[in-house]
Formats: C-alpha cells, sequence, structure tokens
C-alpha cells in the first residue's frame, strides 16, 4: 500500500510539473503569435517543463502539500513577456494571459477522457493507480485554471480584465499588482480563494464531462 501511494503521489507531482510547463508554453506560444518573441528567445517556447521548473513551486511545496492535506497545488516560472514587442499590446496580453488558463481546461478534458477510456474501454477499476491519476490530473488542471483566472493582478485573470476596463481605471487597478500576491494570500487564508475556486470549477467540470460523452456511469 505504501508503494501505491508514493507511486501515485509522483504520478500527481509529474502530471502537475507537465501541466504547468503547458500552461507557461502556452503563454509563450500566444505571446509569439501576437509579436513578442521574448520568450522564444530564452528559450521558454517549448513544452519541455524542465524549461519552465521551479524546483520548489514545482515539485517540493506540491509533494508536501498533497502528503499532509490531501491537496495539490504549486507554480512554475512566470514566461517573460514584454508587451511594447507585440503588434497590439494590451489585445496581446490578454490573449497571451487567456492562453495559460485555457490550456489547463483542454489538458483537464484530455484527462478525464484517458481516465473514462481506462474505465470503459480497457475495463479498469475506478480505484486503481492509473485511474486516480488521472482524475487527479484532471481536478489539479481545472484548480489551475480556476485559480489563474482570479482577476487579481498579477494572475491572468487580471491580464483579462485590464483589457476592458478603460485606460485610468486600467492603470489604477494594474498598480495593485505590487500588492497583489499579499491580496492572494489573504484570500487564500481567509478561504475567500477556497470559494471562488469551488464555485468556477463546477462549470468547467460540467463543460469538461460533456465534451468526453457525458457524466460517469
Amino acid at each position: 500500500m505504501a508503494d501505491v501511494n508514493v507511486l501515485l503521489i509522483a504520478l500527481n507531482v509529474g502530471f502537475l510539473v507537465l501541466s504547468l510547463g503547458v500552461h507557461e508554453a502556452s503563454h509563450a506560444w500566444v505571446a509569439y503569435l501576437c509579436g513578442d518573441p521574448t520568450a522564444k528567445e530564452e528559450g521558454r517556447l517549448t513544452l519541455n517543463p524542465l524549461a519552465h521548473l521551479d524546483p520548489f513551486l514545482s515539485v517540493i511545496l506540491p509533494a508536501l502539500l498533497y502528503v499532509f492535506t490531501g491537496f495539490m497545488f504549486g507554480g512554475a516560472r512566470p514566461v517573460p513577456i514584454v508587451a511594447s514587442r507585440m503588434r497590439h499590446p494590451m489585445r496581446g496580453l490578454m490573449l497571451s494571459a487567456l492562453a495559460g488558463p485555457g490550456s489547463n481546461f483542454l489538458l483537464a478534458v484530455l484527462f478525464l477522457l484517458c481516465a473514462k477510456i481506462l474505465v470503459y474501454g480497457v475495463g479498469m477499476g475506478g480505484n486503481t493507480v492509473a485511474v486516480k491519476a488521472m482524475q487527479g490530473a484532471e481536478f489539479t488542471n481545472l484548480v489551475l485554471a480556476a485559480f489563474n483566472m482570479i482577476p487579481i493582478p498579477p494572475l491572468d485573470g487580471s491580464r483579462v480584465l485590464a483589457f476592458f476596463l478603460p485606460g485610468e481605471v486600467r492603470r489604477a487597478y494594474m498598480g495593485l499588482e505590487r500588492f497583489g500576491l499579499f491580496i492572494v494570500f489573504g484570500l487564500l487564508y481567509t478561504g475567500v480563494t477556497g470559494r471562488i475556486i469551488g464555485a468556477a470549477i463546477d462549470p468547467m467540470l460540467s463543460a469538461a464531462e460533456f465534451l468526453t460523452g457525458g457524466y460517469w456511469r
């Protein structure tokens, strides 16, 4: 049993690292399409998760959280994006920001589909390590998508919201970025972030279920 738990933890951390890499690569790819080659020049336009890895945020912290809380979360090194190099800076920032959470939702759909194939196509039980790992990766990606879309600078959702704000309001709003992480941690501590993520995951999960053929039988 202990070996199974270690394997499941390793798979969950591995899928998280992979998902974080895809998230950052998606930012880099869309920024490049919008005219900013900065991430490409620094070797970050790649799906290789090692290029985006932060040893503590991407591996150590998620493993510790999973062992002690059963909940897995983490982060990666943000890709460098220079809006002034984009053809349309504000639109480019918005699209590149949206790409990260969007990639996590698509990964959640993919992992859910894999879990269903293992259960209904291969005949694996729902409690097998492979199925649990796929379901864990699905949930992790839904959390990453929901968390990053919270509109608090510097989270991705703030770049999306900023695009729709008038100039003066936008500047004041983005000025909150210097305090953004304190606000995020404060909301995490009070449980507000958890409630926001919980509310956002339900419709995303329903969409993922729909895209993969309906709810579990």
